[in-house]
C-alpha cells in the first residue's frame, strides 16, 4: 500500500501546485490590469494553500492596499516583516498605507529602512519627507525635501512638500511665540502681516501700529505700514513711513544676528543653526519671517512649471485660507484628475465642500471615504455634522458616535452629537456631550441648547446659568466688533 499511497500524493501535490500556478498567473493578471479588488480573494486562497509563504503574503498585502483597504493590508505587510525583515516591497507598502490611514508617525520607520537601503530612491524618499511633514518633524522633513529639490528639481511634489514645510515652520514658531505671550509686539507684527496677505489691510495696518509701538525700531515694520498706505490709496503717508524705515539705524548683528541674517537673504541659515536653549520671542519671530519667506521662494518656484497636481493642491490652500471654500474644492477636483483615487485630495475635497456649505456634497465624498476606511474620524465627522445640518439627525448620531469612537478627543464631534441628541429629544445624553464641548463656543449656541436642554429636563436652575452663559457672550462678541470697527480705520502715520 505504500507506494500506492505515495503515488497518489505525489498526483495531489503536482495538481495543487498546478492549480496555484494557475492562480498566480490570473492573480497577476488582475493586477497588472488595476483590478486589485478581484485579486485579492485568490490571493486569499493562495494564502490559505501555503500558509506561512511570504511571496504570497506580500502580494495579498499590494492587493490589499491597491485596492484601498489599508486596516487589512497592514497586519498582512506586518507578518512579511516579521519573516523577511528587509523586504523592500512589503516596507514601502506598509508605510504607504499608514500615510494612506492617516497615521504619519508609524509611517516614518519602514520607510526610512527603506530608504536606508536605497538612497537614490526618490519615490520613497518622497513618501518618507511626507511622513514627516504630517508628523510634524518640520527640520526632518526640511532635510529630505531639500535633497529631493537638488536631485530631481524639476519634480513638482518635492517643491511643493519643501513648501508646506516652510509654511508648517512658520506657523510652528508662530503658536510658540503665541504661547510665549499672546500680547507680544511680534505676535501683532506677523498678525499684521497674514492679514495684509488676505487683503484685510484695516486689520493689518492695526496690527502694525501695535508692533511699532514697543518695537519701533524693528526693521520692517514702518515698510509694511507704507505699504499698507501705497495699496489704501495713501501715498502721501507711505511716503512718510518709508522715511522713517530709511532713517532706522543698522542692527546691532551682534545682539540681533536673526535679523542681520534675514536682512541679508540667509533664510535657511535662520531655521538650520543648532538651538542653544528655549528661543526668544525675537528668534522665532525671525524665524517665522525666514520660513514664511523660503515657503514662498520654493511655491514660486512650483508655479514656474507645468500644470500639475500639486499645483492644483496650492491653489486649493490658497483659496481656503482666503474662504474661498467652492473655488478650494474645484482645484481639489483638478488635482484629481491628475491623481486619481489620492486619498488625501479626497478628504481635503470632503472638507473643502464642508466648509462650503454644500453639505450634500460633502457628505457624498465622506460616505465614499468611509467605504474604504470606515473609522476616518474625519470622515465621520464631516458626514455626520453635514446630515445634522441637512435636518437629519437620526441618521447623523450613528457617524457622529463612529468619529468619538475613533478620536474620543473630537470636540467639534462632541459638539455635533450634542446637538443631534437634542434635537431627537434625547436630552440627558446630550448634556454630557454639550458640556463637554462648551470650550469650543465663541458664538454662544452651545450654552443655548445646553440650557434648553436642562430646561427639558426640569433642572432651572442649570437652565437658568447656561442661558446667562449665552447672553454672556453674545454681548461680548458684539462689543469686540464695534472696537474692532473702531480701531482698525486706517488713519495717518502716528
Amino acid at each position: 500500500m505504500l507506494p500506492a499511497l505515495f503515488l497518489f500524493a505525489a498526483q495531489f501535490l503536482q495538481g495543487q501546485s498546478e492549480d496555484l500556478s494557475a492562480k498566480s498567473a490570473q492573480a497577476r493578471q488582475l493586477m497588472a490590469s488595476g483590478r486589485f479588488e478581484q485579486a485579492i480573494p485568490i490571493y486569499r486562497q493562495m494564502v490559505k494553500a501555503e500558509p506561512g509563504n511570504p511571496g504570497l503574503l506580500l502580494n495579498l498585502g499590494l492587493a490589499q492596499h491597491m485596492a484601498g483597504h489599508d486596516r487589512e493590508a497592514i497586519p498582512t505587510l506586518e507578518s512579511v516583516l516579521k519573516a523577511q525583515p528587509d523586504s523592500r516591497p512589503a516596507l514601502i507598502s506598509l508605510g504607504s498605507a499608514r500615510l494612506a490611514l492617516n497615521q504619519p508617525n508609524e509611517a516614518i520607520a519602514p520607510l526610512r529602512k527603506a530608504v536606508n537601503a536605497q538612497p537614490a530612491d526618490h519615490e520613497t524618499r518622497g513618501l518618507l519627507a511626507s511622513a514627516l511633514l504630517d508628523a510634524k518633524r518640520l527640520d526632518e522633513a526640511g532635510v529630505e525635501y531639500r535633497e529631493l529639490t537638488d536631485a530631481v528639481s524639476e519634480d513638482p511634489r518635492s517643491w511643493y512638500g519643501l513648501g508646506m514645510t516652510y509654511q508648517a515652520t512658520a506657523a510652528s514658531a508662530f503658536e510658540q511665540l503665541q504661547k510665549a505671550g499672546a500680547t507680544s509686539p511680534y505676535v501683532a507684527a506677523l498678525v499684521a502681516d497674514t492679514r495684509v496677505q488676505r487683503r484685510q489691510f484695516r486689520s493689518g495696518f492695526f496690527f502694525y501700529n501695535e508692533a511699532a509701538k514697543q518695537l519701533p525700531n524693528l526693521h520692517g515694520i514702518h515698510a509694511a505700514l507704507a505699504d499698507v498706505y501705497r495699496k489704501t490709496g495713501h501715498s502721501d503717508w507711505a511716503a512718510e513711513e518709508d522715511a522713517k524705515e530709511r532713517a532706522l539705524p543698522p542692527a546691532d548683528c551682534k545682539t540681533h544676528p536673526a535679523e542681520c541674517q534675514f536682512a541679508g537673504g540667509h533664510d535657511l541659515q535662520i531655521l538650520t543653526q543648532p538651538r542653544r536653549g528655549a528661543w526668544s520671542p525675537e528668534a522665532l519671530y525671525w524665524r517665522a519671517k525666514a520660513a514664511n519667506e523660503l515657503a514662498m521662494q520654493a511655491l514660486f518656484r512650483l508655479g514656474q512649471m507645468p500644470p500639475s497636481a500639486e499645483l492644483h493642491q496650492l491653489r486649493a490652500e490658497i483659496a481656503r485660507g482666503q474662504g474661498q471654500h467652492l473655488e478650494s474644492a474645484r482645484e481639489w477636483r483638478e488635482a484629481l484628475v491628475l491623481m486619481p483615487g489620492d486619498r488625501r485630495l479626497r478628504r481635503e475635497l470632503a472638507a473643502s465642500l464642508f466648509m462650503a456649505q454644500d453639505y450634500r456634497a460633502a457628505l457624498a465624498e465622506a460616505e465614499s471615504m468611509l467605504k474604504g476606511d470606515s473609522k476616518s474620524s474625519e470622515m465621520n465627522f464631516i458626514a455626520g455634522d453635514s446630515l445634522l445640518r441637512l435636518e437629519e439627525p437620526e441618521r447623523a448620531v450613528a457617524y457622529l458616535k463612529g468619529a468619538l469612537s475613533s478620536d474620543p478627543g473630537l470636540l467639534a464631534a462632541d459638539a455635533s452629537l450634542g446637538l443631534a441628541l437634542s434635537r431627537l429629544g434625547n436630552h440627558a445624553e446630550a448634556v454630557a456631550h454639550l458640556e463637554k464641548a462648551l470650550e469650543l463656543d465663541d458664538d454662544g449656541s452651545l450654552y443655548y441648547q445646553l440650557g434648553r436642554a436642562y430646561q427639558a429636563m426640569g433642572q432651572r436652575e442649570k437652565a437658568t446659568g447656561a442661558m446667562a452663559k449665552y447672553q454672556e457672550i453674545l454681548k461680548k462678541a458684539e462689543e469686540q466688533k464695534e472696537e474692532v470697527a473702531r480701531e482698525a480705520q486706517i488713519g495717518p502715520p502716528r
